[in-house]
């Protein structure tokens, strides 16, 4: 019933209305790259947006890209990088990593950061040196990953790869860099069909052949000559898929565009496609900056640390979100006792002020003894520059003895969590849709949040992985449609 509905046979179609050889459904980042690519391989180029101009996503991003192996940011700003370290650091923080992705991915950053630069798209050659989830400047390199955190840190050598898309504020960024590729789109002569909805595609002799869509009541055929691309975005605002899939994201703030229904995703699953990693998602609800609070410890409702404390925050609040219960304390001293930036759109709230940590304990319920043997062991161990059972970064260890202590509720449930999915279709190197059997399936294409393809988890995720892999990996499938060919694909 499903694919009767999402993909129609071509023998039933009454007559087209539209033709190109590359037909890209969702005008977001990896639509835009897509649709520029495909321009410039010399095919024609149709693009179908749902809304009146190029949103999605990325438009509410701080537009950050994480992109290394030796950028001429990173060159001016003093980091030596390679494409080696890159991929080693990426492969160690995936659960199940492609390895030919990330190599083509690491391999190909610095000419793909080159490529933004060269649409137009600007980033300073400047640093951000604190610790913080997005810089609240112009400042286009900070740390966005956990390359400093063990046992990264000793598997790949670090550095700072999240390049900040040269806007002044910490919002505004993805939408410039949208605004910028989707205007090069358009100038390079592909045709955007704005306020139109893709409801089905459109098979013949086990290919896909072209789309069909509303605009205003009127219904569209879009022939597509060479292939179909999937660009429109995932699944996180379909309360179905989300129950089914990614329950964790039925307790925190769903990000991105009220578009995300999951309906690219559906549509390739429909013509037969698998998908990868649709259970996991990404998750924050970030307690630091000030970066002073890294010093502090998190707890659980047992008294017991579970994370290293330095991890980027999407790592610790994922960490945070499957304790027991979802309980979870950040234990400070008066040394460094700050509220967190976001506490107000948080809702981490201040328990209390305590005296000792034996009062602190009791307060917070936690059993008997618990709290005060977990800090007489980290501030030991942190007195020697140590933290034997979480290896947290020498920079970021003090022992917590200057009372009196405070102790804000992270739990997962009180305060409030954001997340989005990373799950999507199986595509391959090129963007290809793939069945479970890892067979292309031909004339259908998949890229940005509705593909699987970098990012994996919110345990290894760093901010600017989806921006980077949309783009990069949009681009690819445009290339590859572009030239595909109608017997090619």
């Amino acid at each position: 019933m499903v694919e009767e509905q999402l993909v129609l046979e071509a023998s039933g179609i009454p007559h087209w209305t539209h033709s190109a050889e590359v037909v890209v459904v969702g005008f977001g980042m990896a639509g835009a790259c897509a649709a520029i690519e495909a321009r410039q391989a010399g095919a024609s180029v149709i693009v179908i947006e749902r809304t009146s101009g190029g949103t999605g996503s990325t438009s509410a991003a701080a537009g950050h890209f994480y992109l290394g192996g030796g950028t001429a940011v990173q060159q001016a700003c003093g980091f030596e990088d390679s494409a080696e370290d890159m991929a080693r650091y990426l492969e160690a923080v995936s659960p199940a990593p492609n390895l030919d992705k990330i190599r083509l991915y690491s391999e190909g950053s610095v000419s793909h950061f080159d490529w933004l630069e060269t649409q137009g798209v600007p980033f300073d050659r400047s640093f951000y040196p604190e610790k913080n989830v997005v810089q609240p400047g112009r400042e286009c390199l900070i740390w966005t990953g956990n390359e400093e955190v063990w046992p990264y840190r000793d598997m790949a050598r670090p550095a700072p790869r999240g390049h900040k898309v040269a806007f002044d504020g910490e919002e505004g960024g993805g939408a410039l860099a949208l605004r910028t590729l989707s205007e090069r789109a358009a100038d390079l002569g592909a045709a955007i069909l704005v306020d139109t909805k893709v409801d089905a595609l459109i098979r013949e002799d086990e290919r896909i052949i072209g789309i069909r869509a509303k605009s205003f009541g009127e219904t569209l055929y879009v022939k597509a000559l060479h292939g179909v691309i999937l660009c429109a975005g995932g699944f996180g605002q379909n309360a179905e898929m989300v129950a089914k899939y990614a329950p964790i994201l039925g307790s925190a703030y769903v990000q991105g565009s009220p578009h995300d229904d999951g309906l690219s995703i559906r549509l390739g699953m429909a013509a037969g496609g698998a998908t990868e990693h649709m259970d996991e998602a990404f998750l924050t609800s970030p307690f630091y900056p000030p970066q002073d609070l890294l010093k502090g410890i998190l707890v659980n409702g047992e008294g017991r640390r579970f994370v290293a404390e330095d991890s980027y925050h999407s790592r610790s609040s994922i960490a945070c979100a499957r304790q027991p219960e979802g309980t979870v304390y950040l234990i400070v001293d008066a040394d460094i006792f700050a509220y967190p930036r976001f506490a107000a759109l948080t809702n981490q709230s201040l328990v209390d002020g305590f005296e000792s940590i034996a009062e602190m304990e009791k307060g917070l319920s936690l059993p008997e003894g618990r709290l005060v043997a977990t800090l007489q062991g980290y501030n030991a161990a942190a007195a020697r520059g140590e933290d034997p059972e979480f290896h947290k970064h020498p920079k970021w260890l003090k022992p917590l003895d200057q009372g009196p202590f405070a102790a804000f509720d992270l739990s997962f449930g009180k305060a409030v969590y954001t997340g989005f999915t990373l799950g999507g279709l199986k595509v391959s190197t090129d963007g290809e849709v793939l069945t479970e059997a890892g067979r292309p399936i031909s004339g259908l294409y998949a890229a940005g949040a509705c593909a699987s393809n970098i990012a994996q988890d919110s345990n290894g995720y760093a901010s600017g992985t989806c921006l980077g892999e949309a783009s990069f990996f949009g681009r690819r499938a445009g290339q590859h449609a572009a030239t595909a060919g109608r017997q090619g694909a």
